[in-house]
């Protein structure tokens, strides 16, 4: 395997067992009711709130904001959960820094934006143990969720709370999908992911049935078929080949693999990482892996992308955020070779600069030592099941439809949006109002 820890260079257990809990604590620790207040007392409550035009699942955020402020974080938490209602997770992993914070007039006066993402932690994290919703009266419909992330996971809770039956299909042994498998692990402490989905599903009329996806164990005309309508979050399931000689090495792996693993680990110390590891990417992937390698015990962790930081899609924060963690961020370079005797040894990177005609190669190269390279260079759909696509994705409007009537997409999977949890969550929203209005005669 290419992560086994027999692979010439890995090991586990490479630190002191109080230095793993010290390394994956909570990134961002949640505001005590003190703190909440005097964050949220920064708010200008704006009428026009450009904010709330950067959020992409369009919450309330001065009226939240104002509700804590009030002292009633309870309301708060519905506020942001009517439009979001995986908040909690959101409040976690968004990048506030570049949606609602940047365009915070605090922040374009003063550089220091509300807290927004914080704010919102504290609110949801009121309500977890009890739900705020009700479920209607029951339709007689019946719905398939194929994917049991950010996307689908909205909209079969928007989908039950209207009274539809739902049925949450997914290809792992749990529900989630990215926020339970694909999260750096200091974003989302203590099972959260989980216990959100628990949470989602106590509205009722939900049943998940978990090891199956389209293809293994499930057919979308069947579905089609049986349903009376499909629902597709089945996300981006394949990692684009890095396209260089040796890929195929011991001790090269994908990326979302390893954080996946990490993820699901009982125990850190058990897990193997490289003495020098080498992360292939600019995305948010690629910095939760170079991050979380350094700390598991790797000496040496470099994120190589092949252009500059300014087009790098980690936020500059991100890009901050790995750099105080010792790793090195190295740009303009592109993968050129992988050498070793049967497992990685060290890795060849050709010098590549922006020109008239796009990005090309310098003529120069070097090379990085390794005995673990990962790579996050981007994920691909699969198969489309038959359904038109827009470039590498299912080609949806913009209320979720494919060419495929009684099927609809959303999510990393679907045309359109940011590959972000949040946009995910709103396009998986959206096409639930959709089916709703359309098996009511809508």
């Amino acid at each position: 395997m290419a992560n086994s820890p027999a692979t010439p260079g890995l090991a586990a257990g490479r630190l002191a067992p109080q230095a793993y809990q010290d390394n994956f604590t909570d990134l961002h620790p949640p505001l005590n009711d003190h703190e909440a207040l005097v964050a949220a007392d920064r708010c200008y409550f704006c009428h026009d709130a450009p904010c709330m035009d950067a959020c992409p699942t369009t919450i309330d955020i001065p009226l939240f904001i104002r509700q804590i402020a009030t002292g009633t974080p309870e309301a708060a938490a519905t506020t942001i959960l009517t439009q979001n209602i995986l908040g909690g997770m959101c409040a976690r992993v968004c990048p506030t820094e570049t949606l609602c914070e940047e365009v915070c007039v605090r922040e374009v006066a003063e550089g220091k934006p509300v807290t927004i993402g914080q704010l919102q932690r504290f609110a949801t994290d009121k309500v977890m143990e009890s739900h705020p919703f009700t479920r209607a009266t029951p339709t007689g419909k019946t719905v398939a969720v194929v994917g049991a992330g950010p996307a689908g996971l909205s909209a079969a809770h928007r989908l039950a709370m209207h009274g539809h039956d739902v049925v949450l299909y997914d290809a792992r042994a749990k529900a989630g999908g990215l926020n339970e498998f694909g999260i750096a692990s200091y974003k989302s402490v203590d099972g959260f992911a989980a216990r959100e989905v628990d949470w989602l599903l106590s509205i009722g009329g939900i049943e998940v049935k978990l090891g199956q996806a389209l293809g293994n164990g499930l057919q979308l005309d069947e579905l089609a078929k049986r349903y009376d309508a499909v629902f597709l979050g089945i996300g981006l399931t394949g990692v684009n080949a890095l396209g260089c000689d040796g890929e195929d090495k011991d001790g090269v792996l994908d990326a979302v693999d390893f954080i996946s693993d990490l993820r699901q680990a009982d125990t850190l110390s058990t897990l193997p990482v490289g003495r020098r590891v080498v992360v292939i990417g600019g995305g948010m992937t690629a910095v939760d892996a170079a991050v979380q390698a350094k700390l598991l015990g790797a000496e040496d962790v470099a994120l190589v992308y092949r252009r500059g930081r300014d087009r790098m899609n980690a936020s500059r924060f991100e890009q901050d955020l790995a750099a105080s963690k010792g790793v090195r961020i190295i740009t303009h370079a592109s993968p050129k070779a992988i050498h070793g005797n049967g497992a990685v040894v060290e890795i060849e990177f050709a010098y590549t600069q922006d020109g008239p005609g796009g990005l090309a190669e310098t003529g120069e190269t070097f090379r990085l030592k390794a005995d673990q390279v990962m790579k996050a260079i981007g994920q691909t759909l699969g198969d489309a099941n038959g359904l038109k696509l827009e470039g590498r994705k299912i080609a949806v409007n913009d209320t979720g439809r494919t060419s495929h009537t009684g099927i609809w997409a959303g999510g990393d999977c679907a045309s359109g949006g940011d590959d972000l949890t949040v946009t995910a969550v709103a396009e998986g929203r959206d096409a639930a109002e959709d089916i709703h209005a359309t098996l009511m005669g809508g």
